[in-house]
């Protein structure tokens, strides 16, 4: 990005993603990733940063754990919501075997932490319950 000073890099660099949302052309809602944010403006991840919370000061963005920056309006429900859902649509019953982690990271494009995460609060919940070497199982329908 030979065309600004490093002080005011970001403020373009924001620019351009904000042009690029209004335009309808960020695909799905997920932004670039930083990596591919840096390569693409020739700056440093830092820079990147500062562009991304700018956006997301404007409430045009917003961070998705496990799966990275997403345009506000496209952003998914909590993780936790989503994952308590599965109860209802899979047609699960208290005592059932709830998918595992790999499935839930598939079904909904998020990364094993996040799930895990989402599921030790659904546990501390009391909906799930963990049987070792068993994996989860539902322990108490959900209200949502």
């Amino acid at each position: 990005m030979s065309e600004a000073s490093a002080r005011g890099t970001y403020l373009i660099i924001a620019d351009t993603l904000r042009k690029e949302i209004s335009a309808g052309q960020i695909q799905d809602g997920a932004l670039p990733s930083e990596a591919d944010l840096m390569t693409r403006h020739g700056v440093a991840r830092n820079t990147v940063r500062r562009a991304l919370k700018v956006l997301a000061a404007e409430s045009l963005i917003v961070s998705v754990p496990g799966a990275g920056w997403r345009v506000a309006s496209a952003a998914p429900r909590p993780l936790i919501d989503r994952l308590r859902e599965v109860i209802v649509e899979d047609g699960l019953a208290v005592g059932d075997p709830y998918p595992s982690e790999q499935k839930l990271c598939v079904r909904f494009g998020a990364s094993r932490t996040a799930v895990r995460s989402a599921l030790a609060q659904m546990e501390g919940l009391g909906l799930l319950a963990t049987v070792h070497g068993k994996g989860r199982t539902v322990r108490a329908l959900t209200t949502t």
